[in-house]
């Protein structure tokens, strides 16, 4: 979970107004009344941010079915194109790339072996960053997006 600079300093400020609330009314009762009106508007901030997500969620799914629906063939198959060339990136550059910095690696790793003879010295190279990271965060979440739409076609779920 990431730090919310945001969120922290709402902390602070509802810290402060429950250190208020107990100077000022010195009644057992009054304070929980007020901390109650207190907490309930932290909770009305909380669903305000909700909501608001919620709405910018909708606004995109809005977007993207007037994309799918769209007469322009450019418009309409902009994603699918997104998956082939990450497919054919995948399959053409990085898996090649793979394969022959693991060799180089390994056969690194087999020289400097063959060299030592104190098994205690050896210090094997470290394994080579392949670089793969961009690229399988953007086909996992394409096809996470097409496991979710298998499953909807599996339940029956209408998406037109």
């Amino acid at each position: 979970m990431s730090f919310n600079p945001i969120d922290s300093t709402i902390e602070s400020v509802f810290d402060v107004g429950k250190t208020i609330i107990e100077k000022v009314w010195p009644d057992p009762t009054k304070q929980s009344e007020q901390l109650r009106l207190l907490e309930q508007l932290r909770q009305d901030g909380d669903i305000a941010r909700l909501n608001a997500h919620v709405q910018k969620m909708v606004g995109q799914m809005a977007i993207n079915e007037i994309d799918a629906k769209s007469a322009s063939g450019f418009q309409r198959n902009w994603r699918p194109a997104i998956g082939w060339v990450g497919a054919i990136s995948l399959a053409l550059m990085y898996i090649p790339k793979a394969l022959v910095m693991t060799y180089i690696w390994a056969w690194q790793c087999v020289v400097i072996m063959q060299q030592n003879t104190n098994i205690y010295q050896i210090q094997l190279p470290v394994f080579p960053d392949l670089g793969v990271s961009d690229i399988i965060g953007l086909l996992m979440s394409m096809l996470g997006v097409a496991a979710m739409r298998s499953y909807d076609k599996k339940n029956g779920t209408s998406t037109k």
